[in-house]
């Protein structure tokens, strides 16, 4: 089914709202250019930090993406930074092409190149440089981590509040754990917006063109260590569209969950925004996102056509 007719159209316009400024997520890979030339301007573009090409190939495609004039927002990997004079040459060279936002995590390097081990670490660094950039997002994990136990990841993500801007959830297919961790987020005293992580028109095939081209990156590497969502993404359209009707449920406040009942019956909080993982399938989901958003008008314009 095309995630345009999930449902009926009460589904997009429930999430007109999120739809309104969807972020795009890539990799530095050839041929990403071509794919994000057709975005509107000013649409935002997240880079993942390959660990086989290095930040410079995340910084450079930034600079790319601003002369296409895009909002490229890098990620930043903790472990892979050297030092303190790295980190200052990376966010020099991205505040030279006007980009003043990052997102920062910690990295699939088994060892640290430098004095961040991890995005807190990290974040304290840019900190202390005076050199925190105007936004910051990080990385939340509705499914939770293969290696880090929830306490910790709960404990992270507070520590990183006075620094951080917003949080994105990684790539997941359960409404339900998308519902509940905002509703868990809450009770924690979360007080970042969450922007929710949904898979864009991706397909297995494109996971392991694109994942032998980069190396295992942050998501791939998420992906693939989570059996349930290599399952899940054997049928992606499907999975996808249940992550958009479960995302209309709550914002249109229609559907309680399982989240709701641990908070008291109240209805868990509703995410800040869209940020969809293409794994480089750009065109093909940003025509996704138009034709959710041009759901609710066409409908309207059949009724009065019925009416007339």
């Amino acid at each position: 089914m095309r995630a345009p007719r999930a449902r009926n159209r009460r589904t997009a316009r429930a999430l007109a709202p999120l739809l309104a400024r969807p972020r795009y997520e890539v990799l530095p890979v050839r041929g990403v250019l071509e794919e994000t030339g057709a975005l509107p301007e000013h649409t935002v573009v997240t880079v993942t930090a390959s660990p086989r090409r290095g930040t410079g190939a995340t910084v450079e495609l930034c600079e790319k993406l601003a002369a296409q004039r895009l909002r490229p927002v890098p990620h930043l990997a903790a472990r892979q930074i050297t030092g303190g004079d790295e980190l200052a040459g990376v966010l020099d060279r991205l505040a030279g092409s006007g980009v003043d936002e990052v997102f920062v995590v910690g990295g699939d390097a088994t060892e640290p190149a430098g004095p961040y081990p991890d995005g807190l670490a990290l974040l304290r660094g840019m900190a202390e440089l005076g050199r925190l950039p105007a936004s910051v997002g990080v990385a939340a994990y509705p499914e939770g981590h293969p290696v880090i136990d929830d306490e910790a990841l709960w404990s992270s993500l507070l520590s990183k509040q006075d620094y951080a801007s917003y949080v994105v959830t990684q790539l997941c297919f359960d409404p339900d754990a998308i519902a509940t961790f905002l509703s868990r987020a809450r009770e924690r005293d979360v007080r970042l917006p969450v922007v929710v992580g949904v898979p864009g028109a991706v397909d297995p095939a494109t996971l392991a063109r694109v994942g032998a081209r980069i190396g295992v990156g942050d998501s791939l590497r998420f992906v693939t260590a989570h059996h349930s969502l290599v399952r899940r993404l054997l049928r992606p359209a499907a999975g996808r569209d249940a992550v958009l009707r479960g995302l209309a449920d709550l914002m249109s406040g229609s559907a309680p969950s399982e989240a709701s009942d641990r908070v008291g019956g109240r209805r868990a909080p509703v995410p800040a925004g869209l940020h969809f993982y293409t794994f480089n399938r750009v065109r093909a989901t940003a025509r996704l996102v138009t034709e959710l958003s041009d759901a609710p008008r066409e409908g309207a314009r059949r009724a009065q056509g019925g009416e007339g």
